[in-house]
């Protein structure tokens, strides 16, 4: 069983939290999780810009110029990619197209494979969070500084938003992120330096060690 390090805002440790020793056993071998990445990044892609193929164009079937006699190149459509308004090829295609899929079993355990690097290398910690009464991003700032992570990049997982002042609290902090847990990827984990749970959200990544803990 390990122990994450829970802080206040003013960065003094306050205690220590537990974590079952399902999340931190479970495996998922290097390939697993590069196509989990894979497809969370391929699948994040806009994928808005479409061009048409010869077979969606609409022209005419009509032959260009007849076949012989003309001494120029045999043509047979004036849809081809050679003529004005004719398809593309290999222009860009729709999402739909280029869409990937993971089994949920193995995305399910490259997340938690992921969630136990991250709290046996010491880069997550439990934050309490309080009751701030106005938005002070110089609390959250010094809280980074003291840690030595400020201007890195981090990321506070929270499970509501009802804590509007810690929330305009991060807007201003270079590399900061904020996120509801439902919300975050397993990519999210690999790509953030430090994960900060805030204590609301913590009871969530403890107890659901059977279901997927994030998305």
């Amino acid at each position: 069983m390990a122990n994450l390090k829970k802080y206040d805002l003013s960065g003094k440790e306050v205690g220590q939290l537990a974590i079952k020793e399902e999340l931190l056993n479970e495996e998922a071998n290097s390939q697993m999780i590069k196509d989990y990445i894979v497809a969370i990044r391929a699948n994040a892609r806009q994928w808005s810009a479409h061009t048409k193929s010869r077979a969606e164009v609409n022209h005419s079937g009509q032959k260009p110029h007849p076949q012989k006699g003309t001494g120029r190149a045999r043509q047979g459509y004036l849809g081809a990619a050679q003529y004005k308004g004719g398809g593309r090829v290999g222009g860009p295609r729709t999402k739909d197209a280029f869409h990937i899929s993971i089994n949920r079993k193995e995305k399910q355990a490259a997340i938690r494979h992921l969630l136990a690097e991250k709290i046996t290398g010491g880069q997550m910690t439990v934050v309490e969070s309080g009751a701030m009464k106005a938005p002070k991003t110089k609390k959250v700032a010094d809280f980074l500084k003291g840690l030595q992570l400020f201007g890195k990049k981090v990321l506070f997982v929270i499970e509501k938003t009802d804590d509007v002042h810690f929330i305009k609290s991060m807007r201003n902090i270079p590399n900061a992120e904020l996120m509801l847990i439902q919300n975050v990827s397993g990519y999210d984990v690999v790509s953030h330096r430090h994960i900060f749970v805030m204590d609301d959200a913590s009871d969530r990544l403890i107890k659901e060690t059977t279901a997927p803990l994030v998305e």
